[in-house]
């Protein structure tokens, strides 16, 4: 299937093996039902006139598995500015991620001339610039990685901070082109793994959740995560990455982890 996913009904979809992620071969990469779960959003919020999704928070509860998976998505509140978004991601009846999203309304406002810290900072170097790199895991390839190209824009993959370019090879959706806010969700819960800075073989690092931040549209097919992974020493980390397009930062992303030895 060249797609991540297809649509079987309205809000039903079926994962295909590019979604398979690093961790186990039954189980899908975070980002892209994160980003199914941000398309959804964007379809809930759309009649409305709410354009922007200013934050996606997913609570990663349980393995998303390689097969059947549904979205469910209300809205909490309707206010003059945004829109408040709450549902859930289901698969052989339970719950699998809970989320929470804003999605505001746009306004054309530019920003004045001389405005401190504007225009913002552009990702270390640009995505033809930097060389291809391929995302292995244990020597093992996954479908995550057919999903998305990676370039490498600063330091090295899984070798503490680094900077790497993403680009989706193939939709989120059979027939659909990914909008800009679900190419940033497929990217970015990947912050953990290309920051990683504990051994692939001893330790597991797995995100609970995922949260982005996003202060105005992507725009382009080309998403930056400029990413570091902190730990506490207790079993507990955080990975935080900031987010970049071809014209600058974007936003930010963080995912809080959960850190064990195998």
């Amino acid at each position: 299937m060249d797609a991540a996913y297809v649509e079987t009904a309205e809000g039903a979809f079926l994962a295909s093996a590019l979604t398979r992620g690093p961790w186990h071969p039954d189980h899908q990469h975070a980002g892209p039902p994160s980003a199914l779960i941000c398309r959804a959003v964007e379809r809930a919020a759309a009649p409305d006139g709410l354009t922007h999704v200013g934050r996606l928070t997913v609570n990663l509860l349980r393995p998303a598995p390689i097969g059947e998976i549904r979205i469910e998505v209300s809205q909490d509140y309707l206010g003059r500015n945004a829109g408040h978004y709450s549902g859930r991601l289901i698969a052989r009846d339970k719950d699998i991620a809970r989320f929470t999203a804003l999605v505001q309304r746009e306004e054309g406002l530019p920003v004045p001339a001389g405005t401190p810290g504007h225009p913002p900072p552009h990702a270390p170097k640009p995505w033809p610039e930097s060389p291809v790199v391929a995302m292995a895991f244990e020597g093992h390839d996954f479908g995550y990685a057919e999903l998305v190209e990676n370039r490498l824009a600063e330091g090295k993959f899984f070798d503490g901070p680094c900077a790497v370019w993403f680009h989706m090879n193939h939709p989120l959706v059979e027939g659909e082109a990914p909008s800009p806010y679900q190419r940033v969700a497929v990217a970015a819960d990947s912050g953990n793994g290309i920051s990683a800075a504990l051994d692939f073989s001893r330790y597991v690092f797995v995100n609970c959740d995922l949260t982005i931040n996003l202060f105005r549209r992507p725009v382009g097919e080309w998403i930056c995560l400029e990413a570091r992974s902190l730990f506490g020493g207790n079993g507990c980390g955080l990975a935080e990455s900031a987010l970049y397009d071809e014209e600058g930062v974007v936003g930010q992303a963080t995912q809080s982890l959960a850190v064990r030895l195998r």
